[in-house]
């Protein structure tokens, strides 16, 4: 290969020798200094022109965003905020790009801005930063499993059937929409389909997790999940990443450890690997604080909150226990709360959430045993309590600012319970034949939790809105590039 990564020249500890560097220019002052990325590292190496000697009609195609070759000697650098510099013996254009055209300029752009350029925003220092952080959680999710033992499962993304009773499901056919076949009681005949039957994208792939760990023991799925939801939040897409283990013979603490163990883990991975982007990132949000009240400013820094989860055991703390601090608190009395508690059965929003984690215990909460008639089918049956009240071995993990980062349970091995609440909520028995004989066949004791991933990454980077967490985003009335 013929140039050196940026990233290599400025951990450089020789200098003198010959390198060849190739990237985009960032900017370009006095007609002498180039600042010239290639993504390997947020930092910009800068390249010494000698103007003088070099043709104008080159210099002037030095434009921010056009792609550089620079060939030159790797010298410690005099000037002031960086260690080495390249002085130029050679320079070409690899490719143009026209400033009258180029959208991003070298100046502060709005986040809403760049996500309207989003085949674009990957340049931008705070991107290149986000999805190097990204990248490093994706790994090191991947590792955490890897070194348990789990097995990688990929589970479809294409399904028959709603895991979760979750929500919206988008439609996948191959019907012309202007022809739709009918049957004889006029319903759309899906037999005419491609898969023969109703099909869509997946909203989990937990039930197909649990086949797995049913044979295979500890298995885990990370992929892409879909829900067809018309909620345009800050807080929500319609495509997004779940990580989802399943594991045989774990009961609900043992899935609270393991989901614990995970949030650290990956939190401290990318501490460690992307320590310069963490540090932009954080800088970045300090500089934006500046321009909020006080009483608005958060009391940790980026750095400090990921540190404070990592050196804090998680609260475990019950569903009606939560429910009690909730009634008691002074938002509820003084009815500041958008959604007042004054009963037990209320499914949490977000601000009660927030208010546990970051007024009350001050730390990460892992809330559990939730009312039944608020959760999934799948999930493993309490004995009614002394009060009537019918809850499941649910667990729900909530840290700052997210609110719900992890959602989980042990799951019900016992089938005869399983049908009843799938009765009572009206699944289809006959559409999930084939996940009951899990219950039918050497039926055990069996967990899992699912974490969305872009929640995870928002907390990492300290960014404020999912969209500017994943590449792409889909949400609705937008599937743009």
């Amino acid at each position: 290969m013929e140039h050196t990564r940026i990233k290599e020249l400025l951990n450089a500890s020789e200098f003198g020798q010959e390198v060849v560097v190739k990237g985009w220019v960032k900017t370009f002052r006095n007609n002498q200094f180039i600042a010239i990325n290639d993504g390997s590292s947020i930092h910009n190496i800068q390249a010494v022109v000698d103007f003088e000697n070099t043709d104008d009609s080159l210099l002037k195609r030095v434009t921010t965003g056009a792609a550089v070759r620079v060939k030159g000697q790797l010298i410690e650098s005099l000037g002031k905020g960086q260690r080495v510099e390249v002085k130029v013996t050679e320079l070409s254009i690899l490719g143009d790009s026209d400033p009258e055209k180029f959208p991003l300029q070298p100046k502060k752009h709005s986040l809403e801005f760049l996500r309207e350029i989003a085949h674009l925003r990957f340049r931008t220092n705070v991107f290149n930063a986000v999805f190097k952080v990204r990248n490093a959680l994706s790994f090191a999710v991947h590792q955490f499993f890897n070194e348990r033992d789990f097995v990688y499962m990929h589970t479809p993304i294409i399904t028959g059937s709603d895991a979760e009773g979750a929500g919206e499901m988008f439609r996948v056919t191959t019907l012309d929409l202007n022809n739709i076949p009918r049957n004889e009681a006029g319903e759309i005949d899906y037999k005419e389909d491609f898969f023969g039957k109703s099909t869509n994208l997946t909203v989990s792939g937990q039930l197909e997790g649990e086949l797995a760990a049913m044979a295979l023991g500890n298995i885990y799925t990370f992929g892409p999940t879909f829900r067809a939801e018309n909620s345009n939040t800050t807080r929500h897409l319609a495509e997004f990443w779940m990580i989802e283990p399943e594991m045989a013979f774990y009961e609900l603490e043992d899935n609270m450890d393991l989901a614990e163990s995970l949030l650290k883990y990956v939190i401290k991975y990318a501490l460690e690997n992307c320590q310069d982007e963490i540090e932009f990132l954080n800088n970045r949000l300090l500089e934006e604080e500046k321009n909020k009240p006080a009483a608005e400013r958060s009391e940790l820094n980026l750095i400090d909150k990921l540190n404070f989860c990592l050196s804090s055991d998680f609260e475990r703390v019950t569903y009606t226990e939560a429910i009690e601090i909730l009634k008691r608190s002074k938002p509820n009395q003084k009815k500041q709360f958008k959604y007042l508690i004054d009963e037990w059965g209320a499914d949490l929003q977000s601000e009660h959430e927030r208010f546990l984690v970051e007024k009350h215990f001050k730390k990460p909460v892992i809330l559990v045993d939730y009312p039944a008639e608020i959760k999934s089918f799948y999930m493993k049956q309490n004995d009614v309590d002394e009060h009537g009240r019918k809850t499941v071995r649910a667990m729900d993990i909530l840290f700052p600012g997210i609110g719900e980062m992890v959602g989980g349970s042990q799951r019900e091995e016992n089938l005869e319970k399983l049908l009843n609440r799938m009765q009572e909520v009206g699944v289809p028995q006959e559409e999930l034949d084939w996940f009951l004989d899990t219950r039918r066949f050497g039926t055990a004791p069996h967990s899992g939790f699912g974490v969305g991933f872009e929640r995870l990454v928002l907390f990492v980077t300290g960014m404020t809105n999912i969209r500017d967490v994943i590449p792409f985003p889909r949400t609705p009335n937008n599937a743009e590039f």
